[in-house]
């Protein structure tokens, strides 16, 4: 899938908006995979968005990086990631990147984007034995004007 036109209007959205969709999809994809999230794991990173050279626009757009962890036996992790890429391909996502294992180890990895290109998922095993770690990244977003 080509990324977006670089010359088409940035989304608009709010950042509770973009916080609010992203926490949601966390929450499905973690259902999808029985694992329990842990809340206090949950961090949104907002940052302003950048030119190809560095310029920042003063007009208030942003990304959003938003990361939760969940805690499931590794041994599960295979599984729990096959459940998550069956899941996002239904919902419109290409996988980008994808693996069960290292060395025969489970040790997962999954990267998916939609197929508009404005949204990214990344899972995988991190953090130690039983964490299973969910990343939800947008392309720059435009706030809503001012009232």
């Amino acid at each position: 899938m080509n990324s977006p036109d670089p010359n088409e209007p940035l989304p608009v959205m709010a950042k509770s908006e973009a916080e609010a969709w992203a926490q949601h999809l966390t929450r499905y994809l973690a259902q999808t995979a029985d694992v329990a999230l842990t809340p206090d794991s949950v961090k949104p990173y907002f940052s302003t968005c950048e030119g190809r050279n560095g310029e920042v626009a003063a007009d208030g757009r942003y990304t959003l990086a938003y990361h939760a962890t969940g805690v499931v036996p590794r041994t599960q992790h295979p599984d729990a990631v096959r459940k998550i890429r069956s899941a996002l391909e239904k919902d419109g996502f290409t996988v980008t990147g994808y693996r069960e294992t290292v060395q025969d180890r489970p040790d997962v990895l999954l990267y998916a984007r939609h197929t508009e290109g404005r949204y990214f998922i990344d899972v995988s095993t991190g953090g130690g034995t039983d964490r299973l770690t969910f990343t939800v990244n947008t392309r720059c977003l435009m706030p809503p004007p001012a009232p």
